[in-house]
């Protein structure tokens, strides 16, 4: 095998060491830029033509060489050799195989600092679609959970205690709407990685005349970095999109950590699919929710590595450095891990097996509290007085070893006269959500509203 030509190698009389060599390479990781990459070159050839720095025979033998190399990258023919150094050595020498010296033009005006960072938006913009897509199956899923949660009430809980019912529609959803502020802060993400580092050179700007608002146009970009200093050191999107998977974890986290709770014997809730589960290695009985502890686990994983790539940015000096090579890695975890977390829930959540019945049994009177203080307000009670009566009442309950339903009017009228015989009517759980059909609130109508809301992000 041919020993593979340095980009950079005509002022050096040593080799690399060969250690030196391994911890300098991204090959291992950066092939995935090579069809973006092949997408730049190409639109690069043909800004050197229309800018008459190569000639439009010239630019279209490149461009049938670097169009072979996409053929073959695609088909998995095309594979980088150890001595490539990254994608753009490896493309760079395999287009000199196929179209000879010719290929050593395209390169001209060009600086691979400007291109890994054209190449990082391009991947960028397409993993951005592909995450996107499977939020919307994830919010997807859980519209389609409430729907056919209708009518079913669950206790809902403040500081992991019973507070106040809930519909579980209601409950569903509520993990609906960070999903979409999730995808709002991608696409909102998507204007800034939009704009086109190509052209800024090495970090001056290229000498040539290059139209880089037609290249901008060309490849799919909104606009051109107006600095070539920050444009090859810019990596804002980067850590945007870090930042954004790992609040996508974190909203994933909680969610899995209340279905696991749900799953428990202690709550009873919700049982997960065969297919979404695993079992013990010694005891035979269990059924683990592994893949929402994994869900769990991977958001402080990716928090991990967001932090990591801030800690790589925070001290940099202008322009390019190294660096910067460790943009990457993370980068595409996050993505990779995504792009198998988001099918898991959402397969997971359409799955799973939900017990009413056992969501009705954990209804506790004691959950009708604050109905009983509203009860107090609506006949004139200032609140804070009601709070405290009704705080009486409780305690009077418990030392009777009564449920607050059950609690005699005589002793509810010893805590305060304004108690009628139509207190009974307070201690409803359907009464009580019915009653909170404020906008965004639990009740019925109000959650045919959020599921209609909903089903218009989603379309």
């Amino acid at each position: 095998m041919a020993k593979t030509k340095k980009l950079w190698g005509g002022r050096f009389s040593d080799s690399t060491d060969p250690l030196a060599a391994a911890f300098n390479n991204s090959i291992l990781f950066d092939w995935r830029l090579a069809e973006v990459d092949v997408r730049g070159s190409i639109a690069w050839a043909h800004a050197l033509s229309d800018a008459n720095v190569i000639t439009p025979e010239e630019a279209e033998h490149i461009i049938i060489g670097l169009e072979q190399i996409h053929s073959e990258i695609q088909a998995g023919s095309f594979q980088p050799d150890p001595g490539d150094e990254d994608v753009h050595t490896a493309i760079e020498r395999r287009l000199g195989e196929l179209i000879g010296p010719l290929a050593g033009k395209l390169h001209t005006g060009r600086s691979r600092n400007d291109q890994v960072a054209t190449d990082l938006c391009l991947w960028l913009m397409e993993a951005v679609q592909r995450v996107d897509m499977h939020l919307k199956a994830v919010q997807s899923a859980l519209v389609e959970r409430a729907e056919q949660a209708r009518g079913m009430i669950l206790p809902g809980y403040t500081h992991m205690q019973r507070a106040q019912p809930v519909l579980l529609s209601h409950w569903w959803l509520s993990h609906f709407w960070p999903l979409q502020r999730d995808r709002e802060r991608l696409e909102d993400m998507c204007a800034r990685v939009a704009v086109l580092p190509l052209g800024a050179g090495a970090l001056a700007g290229t000498p040539f005349p290059v139209d880089r608002q037609k290249l901008a146009q060309e490849l799919g970009f909104a606009a051109v970095a107006p600095n070539s200093l920050d444009a090859v050191s810019n990596r804002d999107h980067a850590a945007e999109f870090l930042f954004i998977a790992a609040l996508i974890a974190v909203h994933l986290s909680r969610l899995a950590e209340m279905l696991i709770l749900f799953t428990t014997s202690e709550f009873g809730f919700i049982e997960l699919s065969d297919r979404y589960a695993t079992g013990s290695s010694l005891m035979p009985q269990k059924k683990n929710p592994d893949m929402l502890e994994l869900t769990r686990g991977k958001a402080g994983t990716l928090i991990g590595r967001l932090a990591g790539l801030l800690a790589v940015l925070k001290g940099l000096p202008s322009a390019y450095d190294k660096d910067l090579q460790e943009d990457k890695q993370p980068l595409f975890e996050a993505a990779d891990t995504l792009e198998l977390t988001l099918p898991v829930m959402a397969g997971l959540l359409i799955t799973l097996q939900v017990y009413p019945e056992r969501m009705r049994a954990a209804l506790d009177p004691g959950l009708l509290a604050t109905d009983l203080a509203d009860y107090l307000v609506r006949r004139g009670v200032p609140f804070r007085q009601a709070h405290h009566l009704v705080g009486g009442a409780v305690r009077r309950a418990q030392e009777l070893g009564l449920p607050l339903d059950r609690l005699p009017l005589d002793e509810l009228q010893a805590i305060d006269s304004v108690f009628e015989e139509d207190v009974v009517e307070v201690f409803s759980f359907e009464a009580s959500v019915s009653r909170r059909n404020v906008a965004g609130g639990t009740g019925p109508e109000a959650v045919e509203v959020q599921i209609r809301k909903a089903k218009e992000c989603l379309s």
